[in-house]
């Protein structure tokens, strides 16, 4: 509902430019696959991640027969010490000093985004915690929201709360003082579930 499909770039054209550079073809129609799906969707910021990438677009395949081949997800909204990637897998995740995939899907991302949307709309309060307060939360009487196919981030569902936890700084940089969790209190039935 917050987002909306802006131009996008057709990198079908280079994918013969990008198979002669020794990228395998598999890899680049994976690339060409989410630029048809995801490409141009400009979506609204992150609550964390620095807002995350402005539009969702794909562009040339690195990586790897070893470690696999990843693709760009789209340019940050600031300077970033990481990109935004699609790793070997399909997650979608942050790249810096090592690969740490957020969500199983590009689904997960835009699901997490449109649930951050829907709990700041209707929450009484939003508590922010960070550090070592993170990993004090009680998480017991919660369930995982399983829509936004939590890897390294998570969403989990209580009885009058959402609670949102972002992980992947922490991890991807080895920065434990990056954790962060939003908790969304005071939510009614529609707050919880939506439609």
């Amino acid at each position: 509902m917050d987002g909306i499909r802006v131009g996008r770039q057709d990198i079908r054209r280079h994918r013969d430019t990008w198979i002669g550079q020794g990228i395998p073809a598999a890899a680049t129609d994976r690339a060409v696959a989410f630029q048809d799906r995801w490409g141009g969707l400009a979506l609204p910021p992150a609550p964390f991640y620095e807002g995350g990438p402005r539009i969702l677009d794909a562009d040339c395949p690195e990586g790897s027969q070893a470690q696999g081949w990843s693709y760009p997800a789209g340019s940050g909204r600031v300077s970033m010490a990481y990109g935004f990637m699609i790793g070997p897998d399909g997650a979608f995740g942050i790249d810096a000093y090592r690969w740490t995939p957020l969500h199983a899907g590009t689904e997960g991302w835009v699901e997490s985004l449109a649930l951050a949307a829907h709990a700041r709309r209707w929450a009484k309060t939003v508590t922010r915690i960070t550090g070592k307060a993170v990993e004090a939360l009680d998480l017991k009487g919660y369930e995982p929201v399983s829509e936004v196919q939590g890897v390294t981030d998570s969403w989990w569902r209580g009885k009058d709360s959402l609670i949102a936890l972002y992980r992947g700084e922490a991890v991807a940089l080895d920065a434990p003082r990056c954790l962060e969790a939003h908790i969304y209190g005071g939510l009614d039935e529609w707050g919880l579930h939506g439609g």
